[in-house]
């Protein structure tokens, strides 16, 4: 088994997102991270899926998502094939604060991104391994919540989505 980004290009409709997942859902496969974004072409949305699955089914699920009406495009990367990133935030009592969550914050060069008069909050971004190792670090410091996103990638080959739809005309 190994882990997969899937980069899909669609146009935005209700209920793409849906169709989408029900392909992983009835195959019983796991998402472990979705998100959604607006991509670089107007009117065009890039959906990026994290999956740990064998090569023949992240082939087959690839080839089923190019299936769904409103997809344009769906590609797969390995890890080495994609930058990625994750950003975590983390809800701390200020009565935590002390020396030692400092030298954490500064360690992970993570920021301060509200100080209210009962807490704080800070954000990190990395790989979900990092951001995991901030939060155990974290815990007992009375950590009140903690949020993080799905996978946000880009591809490192060089393709581009705007050369394939010019193909399609």
């Amino acid at each position: 088994m190994n882990r997969y980004t899937i980069l899909v290009y669609t146009e935005n409709f209700i209920g793409i997102l849906n169709r989408i997942t029900i392909i992983f859902t009835r195959r019983g496969i796991n998402i472990n991270a979705l998100t959604a974004s607006e991509s670089r072409l107007d009117g065009i949305h890039k959906i990026t899926i994290e999956v740990t699955v064998t090569p023949e089914q992240i082939e087959h699920l690839v080839k089923q998502i190019e299936k769904v009406v409103d997809v344009i495009k769906a590609y797969y990367f390995t890890d080495n094939e994609v930058v990625y990133q994750e950003i975590a935030l983390y809800k701390i009592p200020i009565e935590s604060l002390d020396p030692s969550v400092e030298k954490v914050i500064r360690q992970f060069n993570a920021h301060i991104i509200a100080a209210e008069k009962e807490f704080v909050v800070l954000e990190f971004t990395g790989h979900k391994e990092d951001t995991q190792a901030l939060l155990e670090i974290l815990k007992p410091f009375n950590l009140l919540e903690f949020s993080r996103s799905g996978r946000v990638a880009i591809a490192k080959p060089k393709f581009s989505v705007q050369e394939y739809l010019n193909n399609q005309t």
